[in-house]
Parts: C-alpha cells; structure tokens; sequence
C-alpha cells in the first residue's frame, strides 16, 4: 500500500549536495547538523570527500502510519549511520536514515529550494485569512466599544444618580445582582482546575509561537517545535499550580490536597491515556511513529519529577495568599433568577459565542490540519502568531459581549458561562475535523482511523483549556470594573 517514499528530504539534499560541491565546501541538511567536506581535486577523491545522502520516513495518502526506510525491501547502506533525533522528532516518527542511492544533480543552488516552496500554498490565502479574521475582530470591537462607552457609561451614571430606595428597587439590570454575581460557582474544584491547566498552555503556546516567529524553531530544524512545546509545558507546572490554587481560594473551597493533585493530573493524565493508547496502536502497526519504551519513561519521569513538583510549588504560593478581593460583598441568600429567553439562556448562549472565533481560525486551520495529516511543511508561523493574538482579542470580546447581555437578563452565573462560551470553538473544531477527514484524506483502515480521532480529542481538550481560559479571564477582568466603579450600600 505504501507506493511512494516521502522525497522531501531527499530532493532537497540533493540540491544542496550538487551545488555545494561546485561552489562550497559544506552542506546542511534540514534536520540534521552543518557537515564541512574537502575540495575534491580532478581524479583524486578521498573517501572522506563523499557527502552521504539521508532519507526521510515513509508514508502514504492511505494511512497516518509513518514507517522507517528500512521497514520495507529497500536497498540498505551496510554501514548504517542514523543520526540523533530530538524528542519531537521521535513524537513524529521522524527518523532519518542514511541512504546508499546517489544522483547526480543538475540544480543550481539558486534554485535549490523551488521544489518544497511549489509544494506550499500560496500566501494570498494567508492574507486572506488575516482580513477575515480582522474584520471580524472590527465588528466585535465596535460592539464591545458601544457597550462599554454608551450603554454601560449611561448604566452607571444612572445608578450612581439614584437617591431614594423606591429609586432603586424600581431599577433593574445587571446592578441587580450585585450581591450574587461574585457568589462561587457549582463545581468550583474543576473549574479552577481547569483554569490552572489552561493557563499553562496559553503560555506555552505563546512563547513557542513567539519564538517560532523570532526563527529559532525553523521547519528546517525538524522536530524543535514539538520539542519546545513539551519541554516549556513540563518547565509551567508552577503558574498552573499557582493560578488553579488562588482561584479555589476565592471560590472557598478547602480541599486543597485534592486541587494540587488534581491540577497536576487530571488533565495531563486524561493526555497522557489517550496518547498511550495511541502509542499501543502504533507499536502493534510496527510504525516509526511508536515511542520507544525508553522514550516513554523519560516523559513519564519529566511529567512526575519536574512538572508536579512545580506544580506543587506553584500551589503552595497560590495558596499562601489571600483570597481575590471582590470589589461587592455576596448576599448570604442567593437571588432568584427570573425567566429567561431562549437567546439568554445558557446552551443556545454558549453555542452562539464559540461560532466567531473560529471563524477567525478556520482557513489557517486547514493549513495546519495539512501540515499534521498531509505530510506538508508549515513554515508561516508569523501568519499563525498574528492568528493566534486575534482568537485571544476574539474570545476575549465575544464572552464579554454575551456575559453582559446575560447579567442585564440578571443571570449571575457567569463562570462557568464564561469559560464554556470560548471553549465550545473547540466543538467546531471537532466538527470541522470530521469534515476534512471525509472531503480531504484518503485514509483507510481502521487503525489509521482511530490514530486520526484519538489525536485529534487530544488537540480539541488542549483547545478547549485554552479558549476557555481565556474567556473567563476576560469576564473576569469586565465583571470586576464595572462593578467596582458602581455605588453599592
């Protein structure tokens, strides 16, 4: 099944090799470190002169199941070199593998790297993406600009202008409920749980977004990106525990055992399970892509020597501070909340919020998706840094809009709204990648099939920890101005 070797590499070391031993004396090749070679004089070349040509792994259109080079009846070098490979590189099942085939090249060294930048998509698309994605930032922006300078500004000059008591009980609207609108949420536990796991990957996505732009995880370093991602996930054990901590103190909860513990393995086990058993597929596949056992032990031992002991410490001053102070007290008997419309109510609410950031997502999505399943490069990591800060300003803008909405229709549950808003965009993404798995791959098989969804839930939970997060950092930071700025007895 497997009919066609992945030449990426190949060709590419070829031009290099051709043109370099015309007009150099070194050569690199992506993935692997730069080698310097001796000018070869006419009729006299030593066998240290001869540049050695690597391969890549196998794969097919038909299957998500890397094989290495020497898996199927392939001519091998008896003297068989494979080079060191990164930790990302051994995720992917990237093995390199020197091959005993020469060729003769005919390309310039101008044209070197024609063959991979013709296999990319052209970049007007990209910046088509990018005006997508700002107009709508533009429209959320006027939207959360009218509400914060016109209807809530005349909101809260009224309120600070009422005199009398009658004044007051005739009013309505999200002063209301100031006694309740900090009173902690059901499932307060999982909630700040989640919060300490989302923040972790927010910031891990930054810094290895950012340093991707800066060009220090360059595609033609194969393997770095993953290898930073995890390395900066097992070094932010610290805010997680931290973040997850100070949020169960202000919800009141004392358990704090069982918020440590779980924040260091709720959802990194849930991770961990699925990418084990995606392991157990790939080992009985006999892919390159299964981790060795050792490999698996060194994550196991960074997972509970490094990143739960930071946890930990994270917890412990999380913890030893004070609770977060709420700018209104909590009345000690909860307030009604009154009917609500069907476009106020929480299901229909949170399923309209998460449709406009991935609109904002969506066309980079696919490249990405392709770049995963469809063995293409990705090397346009400033277009996905830029997409990255609008999904922030997009969730963040779309779950205030929505949360105001719901407190002047005085429902005062707004965290758990708040974050499941932003987070249901992870649920269009499940939506979006059962449909390039029907219209784009040809993938068959069964093995294949589960390799494809079970990776696939492990970035949709990543996904929905992180869009979550950041929308109910954002409606916490809106509900906690604007009540603070209103004149409460």
């Amino acid at each position: 099944m497997f009919v066609f070797l992945q030449l990426r590499f190949v060709a590419v070391s070829l031009f290099i090799c051709g043109a370099l031993l015309r007009e150099a004396g070194s050569f690199y090749l992506p993935g692997l470190a730069p080698v310097s070679f001796c000018e070869a004089t006419p009729g006299d070349r030593e066998p240290g002169d001869k540049i050695e040509l690597f391969v890549n792994r196998l794969d097919s259109v038909e299957s998500v199941l890397p094989y290495e080079y020497t898996a199927f009846d392939f001519c091998t070098d008896d003297k068989l070199k494979r080079p060191s490979e990164n930790l990302g590189q051994v995720l992917f099942g990237e093995r390199i593998e020197q091959s005993p085939y020469k060729e003769e090249p005919t390309i310039r060294w101008a044209s070197r790297w024609d063959y991979i930048l013709e296999s990319m998509p052209h970049t007007n698309i990209q910046w088509f993406s990018i005006m997508n994605s700002l107009v709508i930032v533009l429209f959320l922006s006027g939207m959360v600009a009218m509400i914060m300078l016109r209807t809530l500004h005349k909101d809260i000059a009224r309120y600070n202008q009422m005199d009398s008591v009658e004044d007051a009980q005739e009013e309505f609207g999200w002063k209301l409920v100031h006694g309740d609108v900090f009173r902690p949420p059901r499932k307060g536990m999982l909630l700040s749980v989640f919060l300490g796991s989302g923040t972790q990957i927010f910031i891990m996505t930054f810094v290895t977004l950012f340093f991707a732009c800066l060009g220090f995880l360059s595609p033609a370093n194969r393997g770095a990106l993953m290898t930073c991602a995890v390395v900066l996930w097992v070094l932010l054990g610290t805010p997680a525990g931290y973040v997850a901590a100070r949020f169960y103190k202000s919800f009141g909860g004392e358990k704090w055992k069982t918020n440590v513990l779980l924040t260091a393995f709720l959802c990194p086990g849930v991770v961990f399970a699925d990418f084990f058993l995606m392991n157990l597929i790939l080992w009985g596949e006999g892919s390159s892509a299964a981790m060795p056992f050792g490999t698996l032990v060194a994550i196991l031992a960074l997972w509970f020597c490094i990143s739960v002991p930071l946890t930990f410490i994270g917890a412990y001053f999380g913890f030893k501070k004070p609770g977060i102070e709420h700018p209104v007290r909590t009345n000690q008997i909860p307030r009604q909340i009154p009917d609500q419309s069907f476009y106020t109510k929480p299901l229909p609410g949170i399923v309209m919020g998460g449709i406009l950031p991935f609109g904002c997502i969506f066309i980079q999505l696919f490249f990405i998706l392709n770049s995963i399943w469809s063995h293409q490069m990705y090397y346009m990591f400033g277009f996905l840094f830029l997409v990255f800060i609008i999904l922030v300003i997009t969730c963040s803008e779309a779950t205030i809009l929505l949360c105001y909405f719901h407190l002047c229709a005085e429902d005062y549950h707004w965290q758990w709204r708040s974050f499941l808003t932003s987070g249901f965009t992870a649920a269009y993404f499940l939506v979006y990648a059962v449909h390039y798995f029907f219209s784009k791959l040809q993938i068959t098989g069964l093995a294949s099939t589960i390799l494809y969804f079970g990776y696939t839930m492990i970035m949709a939970l990543i996904f929905f920890l992180f869009t979550g997060t950041i929308g109910f950092f954002a409606c916490f930071w809106f509900v906690t101005k604007i009540y603070s700025v209103v004149k409460v007895d």
